[in-house]
């Protein structure tokens, strides 16, 4: 028997408007005529899903217990939030022009603005199996607003999963006013030996001159799967700042779609991931630029190891009204192990005729040159490799949008090489 019925997408949706109840049962309809992606379909080549939504339970009110979030102590006077099994867990906090506060209390409280921006910044429930899923029997997360005052504290999100044999779709609402500066981290958790599948949805809108800067760190046990979502919405003159940092998960995958939609707007895009055992890392990140004068840069590095696997396909599309864009893409890709593969498929669709892009991948091992210099400076070869690898990522970590975590994840990447490397994985 499904725990995936009428029953359970009814008494999720307890309380909230009607416009809300309208996309759940849309969502439903969806969710019951629809089918587990396969290969097949292009967004979803590369990698095979070889578990069901049926392996798993929705969440019961189930205790989670883990250690606090180590990120916290490195994010100076911060705002701390947390969602537990995709519920927020404690009070809302409101400081200067922020506010961080339950989506369900937000959807209640603050429903045109909760309409206005998940419907331009929503994920569509059509888009597949696990979207529809979370807006049919989701529906806690975090609703986080800026206004145009004083620049607010960083926001620091602990999004712990941790119950064996849950799925949990834990949202987060990123909302900035006009002229308005947003800063977030978020920490994706789970315990180690916890089989758990989280399906977590940032929904990002950036009004007219905002700053909106955001941070993932996906550092799931290994037993865990991702499946997430990320749509942004850029005003006129305003930035999205991204970073994503991919260590944890079983089988770990991000869904990135920024529109540049004003004039003058801009996005930041960047990744660091690593990859051991029989990870698989998988990003699809697309760029769309509508307005006139806009730019982006996406930039990601990443490293797998033992039978690990990593994807990468990235698009940047360039409508006919994107005249004056700026946009460009990079992939690099170590190999660390003989068993180990990764994927770079970065593409163009350009459809303006006043551009400047371009894109570039790279898939290879550690460079024997590199590694013969260095051990005729007096490097052992294992001291020779693992520099290559510090300095490999460090482009990267220097341009996270909250350059702190540079610190924990520089030596979160160096202790699984090490690692690897005394047990001659490597």
């Amino acid at each position: 028997m499904s725990h995936f019925d009428q029953s359970a997408s009814t008494t999720a949706g307890t309380g909230e408007p009607a416009w809300r109840s309208a996309i759940r049962s849309e969502a439903f309809e969806a969710f019951s005529n629809g089918s587990m992606p396969t290969q097949e379909e292009e967004i979803w080549r590369y990698v095979d899903l070889v578990f069901s939504l049926d392996d798993y339970r929705l969440p019961a009110g189930d205790p989670v217990t883990m250690d606090d979030d180590p990120l916290r102590g490195v994010l100076v006077d911060s705002v701390g939030a947390r969602l537990v099994n995709g519920e927020f867990v404690g009070d809302d906090q409101i400081d200067g022009g922020l506010q961080v506060t339950s989506l369900r209390r937000a959807l209640i409280d603050r429903t045109e603005e909760l309409e206005s921006v998940l419907g331009r910044s929503g994920v569509p429930a059509g888009e597949d199996l696990f979207a529809a899923a979370s807006a049919a029997f989701g529906g806690g997360g975090v609703f986080i607003h800026a206004d145009r005052r004083a620049a607010p504290p960083v926001v620091s999100i602990d999004v712990r999963s941790g119950t064996h044999g849950v799925v949990s779709f834990p949202t987060i609402v990123l909302s900035a006013d006009e002229q308005a500066e947003l800063s977030v981290v978020v920490h994706l958790r789970s315990n180690p030996d916890d089989d758990v599948l989280v399906i977590p949805h940032f929904s990002v809108v950036a009004g007219d001159g905002a700053r909106v800067s955001l941070s993932v760190v996906q550092n799931l046990g290994y037993e865990a799967r991702s499946i997430g979502s990320l749509r942004a919405i850029a005003g006129n003159d305003s930035t999205f700042r991204f970073g994503e940092v991919g260590l944890g998960g079983r089988f770990a995958r991000l869904h990135l779609d920024v529109g540049l939609e004003g004039r003058g707007s801009s996005a930041n895009v960047v990744g660091a991931y690593f990859g051991e055992q029989r990870q698989v890392l998988d990003y699809r990140y697309f760029m769309r630029h509508i307005g006139t004068n806009t730019r982006s840069d996406m930039f990601l590095k990443g490293a797998v190891e033992d039978e690990a696997r990593s994807v990468f396909t990235g698009m940047i599309r360039i409508e006919e009204t994107g005249q004056k864009t700026e946009a460009y893409q990079t992939n690099r890709n170590l190999i660390l192990s003989e068993g180990a593969s990764a994927q770079s498929v970065p593409n163009l669709e350009i459809l303006a005729n006043d551009v400047r892009c371009g894109h570039g991948s790279t898939v290879g091992p550690l460079d024997a040159d590199q590694r013969y210099y260095l051990m005729s400076r007096g490097l052992d070869p294992q001291s020779a490799d693992r520099l290559q690898m510090r300095g490999f990522f460090e482009e990267a970590l220097e341009m996270l949008p909250h350059p702190e975590l540079a610190v924990p994840v520089r030596d979160w990447i160096n202790r699984k090489y090490e690692i690897a490397q005394a047990e001659g994985r490597v």
